[in-house]
């Protein structure tokens, strides 16, 4: 399998690129607008043909190259049932497999983050550990804030604790975002030493989020509105 982490230093997004090899189909998970030109020489460079490119959610901190990656590769772009990007070709519900030349992804409802989070689990076929793309919903040793897009802290707590947390222990748990140089981490370590999660109640967690007392993305205003066209103007 062919597997590229990429990330935005500006907003600290991990875009993630998969294909089953070079010369092959591949899709690309939350893909940032300003690393467009990254993207098409990297799918260039490996004779990959991008058939998929998918959000986990609609992000506030950057503006996505959906609609970019979809005018220039002629890609279906996807996000999960409950966006309310109408610019989307594809959505995608609780259970569907995402089958991009052997690559199953199992798209995962996982709402808290924003109403509308989907998670997508990459099937390892038994050959290497299965991997979970969760968005802003699980961090590294963290959690997606909760405060605004339809966020709810039990909401986040129960896609966490009771659908992502009964994946199996070696899951490898690959983030939206990181803010502290940490790639990529599993289902176990976070089970286990994640400080907003481990051995915390819903009522706990809430109160944790509550207070995180966070300023606004500071292109909140300019990427929610991008985002819900595919990162295009409207």
């Amino acid at each position: 399998m062919l597997f590229r982490q990429l990330f935005d230093h500006e907003s600290s997004t991990y875009t993630y690129l998969i294909a089953s090899g070079r010369g092959r189909e591949a899709l690309i998970i939350d893909p940032v607008k300003g690393q467009l030109p990254v993207y098409l020489d990297l799918i260039n460079q490996l004779g990959i043909r991008l058939v998929r490119a998918i959000d986990t959610h609609t992000h506030a901190d950057h503006v996505t190259a959906l609609g970019d990656l979809r005018d220039e590769t002629g890609c279906v772009t996807v996000m999960g049932e409950y966006t309310r990007a109408e610019c989307v070709s594809s959505h995608v519900s609780e259970g569907e497999i995402i089958d991009v030349d052997g690559i199953r992804l199992k798209s995962l409802y996982t709402p808290g983050h924003t109403n509308e989070s989907f998670s997508f689990l990459l099937d390892g076929r038994g050959e290497t550990p299965d991997s979970v793309f969760t968005g802003d919903v699980l961090l590294i040793r963290g959690s997606g804030r909760t405060d605004f897009q339809g966020g709810d802290p039990y909401k986040s707590y129960d896609s966490i604790v009771n659908k992502l947390f009964t994946l199996d222990d070696e899951t490898l748990v690959y983030p939206a975002h990181d803010y502290k140089g940490f790639t990529v981490s599993t289902i176990w370590e976070e089970r286990r030493y994640n400080p907003r999660l481990a051995g915390k109640s819903a009522e706990e967690y809430a109160e944790i989020m509550r207070n995180l007392d966070l300023p606004d993305p500071k292109l909140m205003d300019v990427a929610v509105p991008a985002n819900l066209a595919c990162g295009q103007p409207a």
